[in-house]
């Protein structure tokens, strides 16, 4: 028996297959109909991507009128940075938690054994920690740790600050950072050359001046941030699902 290696599809046995075709006129329309279809879902794109463009600006316009005329206060001062240290036990797991840039959030991790863990530093994170990657703070690896993130670890390239009680909030600081002037500061806070040269120091994020309105506006944000993230998400499952169903009405297009 030939190995599926040595299988190949000859000219010649292409030209033997026989196909099924509807009479031409039949054809055009079906071609009609197909465009008319990727058509409007293009159009549905479009107005995701505005919607989504649109509801950035109504955050940043709120965000600028909140911190108008607002105190500055050092990072030390309003999230202080909080490393939870693990002892690693050699029989015990210990889920990763990453973090993306750009300010898309964090993931999930495969887990890691005690013993893939080795001598390397793991630190516990708890849900509602404010969240930086050194390495890649600058370009917005900053996020917020969710519920589900809650008891998973991150390791020495993690720092993790929590915020004051009445103070501040980690939503609002991590809105802070993913500005324009957010991202500057943490740009200065981490020297050196391009992507893993450039690392941000501990004492530099701590001396950052963050923008400290009043902790009921700062709710008052979050509450807008969450209704409009839930509208964005419900949209992108929508254009998800669209896309689920896409394969299946050309397939009816085809055989109707």
């Amino acid at each position: 028996m030939r190995g599926t290696a040595n299988v190949s599809l000859k000219e010649q046995d292409i030209a033997k297959v026989e196909i099924s075709l509807p009479a031409l006129e039949e054809q055009r329309r079906i071609v009609v109909w197909v465009e008319e279809l990727m058509g409007k879902i293009e159009e549905v794109r479009s107005l995701r991507n505005k919607i989504i463009k649109d509801s950035h600006s109504v955050l940043l316009s709120a965000y600028y009128k909140l911190i108008k005329g607002a105190e500055y206060l050092p990072m030390k001062f309003v999230a202080p940075l909080q490393r939870r240290t693990v002892e690693i036990e050699v029989s015990k797991n210990y889920p990763e938690l990453g973090i993306r840039s750009f300010g898309k959030g964090t993931f999930h991790k495969p887990a890691l054994s005690g013993a893939e863990v080795g001598t390397k530093k793991l630190f516990r994170i708890e849900a509602n920690d404010l969240l930086f990657q050194i390495v890649f703070a600058w370009e917005g690896a900053v996020a917020v740790a969710q519920p589900e993130d809650h008891g998973r670890f991150g390791s020495h390239r993690f720092l993790t600050c929590v915020p004051k009680p009445e103070i501040a909030t980690s939503s609002f600081l991590c809105f802070h950072f993913l500005t324009e002037q957010g991202l500057e500061d943490l740009g200065k806070a981490s020297p050196g050359g391009a992507g893993r040269n450039r690392t941000l120091g501990l004492k530099a994020l701590e001396n950052i001046e963050v923008p400290i309105p009043s902790f009921e506006q700062q709710l008052w944000f979050n509450n807008l941030k969450s209704k409009i993230d839930t509208m964005k998400h419900l949209r992108e499952d929508a254009i998800k699902e669209f896309d689920a169903l896409l394969p299946s009405i050309l397939n009816k297009a085809f055989t109707r």
